[in-house]
């Protein structure tokens, strides 16, 4: 395979969808595929099948990646018409159709002028909903490999390097490290061997961006990977995913095959000395090998626990040798940085917090779904205009970043910032990108027992704060929901949370006292309400069926 003949398979791929009129792109991914589309999909077939012979137009029926409104789906676009349908069922086929010559069915009319849509600044997300992710054709037709080749053919390593530091993008998995520091670390790090990790371990509960990317648009994190390794001077890598997401395992499967049939992979890419072989690997589902050394470990074959640092992975990772681990996102975000440079992807953002960010909407919430959004847009731009607010005439309440060690913010912070400092000063972090939304009948106490049952459940056992402390501040919590805690067990549970938070191994222990030091912080008043008047205001805690059974 050489960049002529990369180009050729986009001009032949873009010549056969011009003889298209009408593209019938059906959601395939995880949250459509489970309201039916896949029958969706069938029915279209047939019924285009059954009209081509009497229609003067062409028209093609084909699986894309998400379309974004998970809450509406099954969802079924049409280009280049512009028109989204929405809660689609096979027997909607012959309506679809119809629409192509003017025909609408207002029942299935999806609205594309909401902020939920013109809001978005998509990246990552540039061929979600576009491109067939089976097919590595139309992912090179829509510009897919061009950054891999421009950085063979004419960028040295260094380059490349320097593009990734000037664009500013921080890793998008967890605390947002600079990814280009830690790229010229691995870089530098002398070694025969170097490896680079795709952490697609994402655990997070209501947290679902990047397996919709490698549900998507498996191609560009595959792309992404590669260019990291001519940078790096790696020439292996693996993507460790949980079993938990089938159907991105299965795209990645073919993904992978697909690019080493085409050379995309392997030796002398692209007529190139650059060579670099990947591979899955599946994890069982424990949550602590989100953490960049025991995931390295369950690679390995070994109980998947993490180790103190120093050394860092980008010293002594894999099997000891310099390694260079990312999340999904991230890699996700290098092709566009390569072929558009590093001050275009600068420009997007606020502060020290460059480009865009996924963002998995969900909870009481009228449009879930999957959004890409440029850093420094507010919650409350998120949460009320592209969210579309509360549903059922509720009131917000909270709304919780980053997962289960994450932080749950209060109605007076919705004007802030969606930035990597601005949540970390209010409590809370970006994680991968969950964002829960909670009406007024949500307990936070409950909530933060809820998070801290999930961390001390996950809890790998091996450093005594996280291991005895996660189980201690859980029975201060079940005892507050209980109604038998005192204002002594309030201060002790606070003080727990700072032990822990400060003298566990690995980031899971650190930051699991997170939703409950932020819901102490803003939510004080639900505490007390249990503690001192024995009254849940959600009716949710079992606080008041204990007192009764104690009078």
């Amino acid at each position: 395979m050489t960049p002529e003949q990369l180009e050729q398979i986009a001009a032949v791929e873009v010549e056969t969808q011009r003889h298209v009129d009408h593209s019938i792109r059906v959601c395939m991914a995880a949250g459509c595929l489970a309201a039916n589309s896949d029958a969706v999909r069938t029915a279209l077939h047939r019924e285009v099948n059954k009209r081509k012979s009497s229609s003067s137009q062409s028209c093609s029926v084909k699986g894309v990646g998400c379309l974004g409104l998970c809450s509406e789906g099954p969802l079924v676009a049409i280009a280049p018409d512009n028109v989204l349908f929405r809660h689609v069922k096979p027997k909607d086929a012959p309506a679809i159709l119809d629409s192509l010559n003017g025909r609408h069915t207002r029942r299935l009319l999806c609205p594309q002028d909401t902020p939920f849509f013109q809001r978005q600044q998509r990246i990552v997300l540039e061929n979600s909903g576009k491109i067939d992710p089976t097919r590595i054709e139309e992912y090179i037709a829509a510009g897919g490999y061009s950054a891999l080749s421009k950085a063979l053919d004419s960028m040295t390593a260094k380059q490349v390097l320097d593009e990734v530091s000037y664009s500013g993008l921080r890793g998008r998995g967890g605390a947002g490290f600079p990814v280009g520091q830690k790229w010229n670390i691995v870089a530098k790090t002398e070694g025969t061997r170097k490896f680079v990790i795709c952490n697609a371990d994402e655990g997070d509960p209501g947290a679902f961006a990047n397996r919709t990317v490698l549900e998507s648009d498996p191609q560009r994190v595959l792309e992404g990977m590669a260019i990291a390794a001519y940078a790096v001077g790696a020439e292996e890598g693996y993507i460790y995913i949980r079993a938990e997401y089938p159907l991105a395992i299965e795209r990645l499967t073919t993904a992978i095959n697909q690019a080493e049939d085409l050379n995309l992979l392997g030796t002398q890419i692209l007529d190139s000395t650059f060579n670099f072989t990947l591979q899955l690997r599946v994890g069982a589902g424990a949550y602590v090998c989100g953490e960049e050394t025991a995931l390295i470990a369950s690679i390995e074959g070994k109980r998947g626990t993490p180790r103190t640092r120093p050394p860092y992975p980008s010293e002594a990772g894999l099997w000891d040798c310099p390694t260079l681990i990312n999340n999904v996102e991230t890699f996700a975000n290098i092709p566009s940085i390569i072929r558009n440079g590093g001050d275009w992807f600068a420009s997007i953002g606020v502060g020290r917090s460059k480009g865009t960010k996924v963002f998995s909407l969900t909870g009481h919430i009228v449009n879930s779904g999957v959004i890409e959004v440029p850093l420094g847009i507010t919650l409350r731009e998120i949460i009320f205009d592209m969210g579309g607010g509360i549903p059922d005439g509720r009131q917000f309440k909270a709304v919780q970043t980053g997962g289960p060690t994450g932080g749950c913010v209060s109605l007076e912070y919705l004007d802030t910032s969606v930035d990597y400092d601005s949540l970390l000063k209010l409590g809370s972090v970006m994680g991968s990108g969950g964002m829960i939304v909670m009406d007024d009948s949500t307990c936070m106490v409950d909530v933060a027992r809820y998070f801290m049952d999930f961390c001390m459940s996950e809890s790998c056992g091996k450093c005594t704060p996280c291991r005895v402390g996660t189980a201690q501040l859980f029975d201060l919590l079940d005892s507050i929901t209980h109604g038998t805690a005192t204002l002594d067990d309030l201060a002790l549970l606070e003080r727990l949370c700072n032990v822990v938070k400060r003298t566990s191994l690995c980031g899971l222990g650190q930051s699991a006292p997170n939703p409950i030091l932020s819901t102490l912080r803003y939510f004080r008043e639900d505490y007390l309400a249990h503690i001192q008047e024995k009254r849940c205001d959600a009716q949710i805690c079992p606080v008041q069926t204990t007192v009764l059974e104690g009078v």
